[in-house]
């Protein structure tokens, strides 16, 4: 049996960055702000089996080109001097679907939308993706929560009844 091909969730990182509530009031602090996307996009790539790129912007470095594979399925990119993250996301797209990958983009750049569908790629909306992210989170949780419940053993389940009777009666201060 043919294993399936990871689809590729490619991020415009600012972009989210700067439409999150959550990532905006952190964004003060950039660093922080980009190691917080960067964890996110990790449990839910992992959760969804995507092959996730995170696209920076560098363009006015004198840097080249960063790229970071945190895990088997997570990759952060800084994009080289004079490069812009829209530039190595349409590239990135791009190629991957003429590699017959199933592509999406996030961003909220509607002129990148419109260049990412004509290279046959599917967007996504940086709203639309912390919606599925909070949905993901929740399900996370709730299977974590019901494959790690405690199990209540009661002992009146594991004694006999005439056992049970007699520490009932010594629990109510009866002979």
């Amino acid at each position: 049996m043919q294993k399936k091909q990871k689809e590729y969730l490619i991020i415009d990182a600012y972009n989210v960055i700067n439409n999150w509530p959550e990532l905006i009031e952190i964004r003060d602090n950039l660093e922080y702000a980009r190691e917080k996307l960067v964890d996110l996009m990790l449990e839910y790539g992992a959760y969804k089996g995507y092959q996730v790129f995170v696209v920076f912007d560098a363009p006015y470095t004198t840097e080249k080109e960063n790229v970071q594979k945190v895990s088997s399925f997570l990759t952060v990119v800084f994009t080289e001097e004079d490069e812009t993250a829209d530039s190595y996301i349409e590239k990135l797209a791009y190629d991957s679907v003429r590699m017959n990958k199933k592509v999406y983009v996030v961003t909220s750049d509607w002129v990148e939308q419109m260049v990412i569908l004509g290279a046959g790629a599917y967007r996504i909306s940086s709203r639309e993706l912390r919606k599925d992210v909070k949905k993901a989170k929740k399900n996370i949780e709730e299977e974590y929560s019901a494959k790690n419940k405690i199990n209540r053993n009661e002992l009146g389940g594991m004694i006999s009844r005439e056992a049970a009777s007699k520490l009932e009666a010594i629990r109510c201060g009866k002979k």
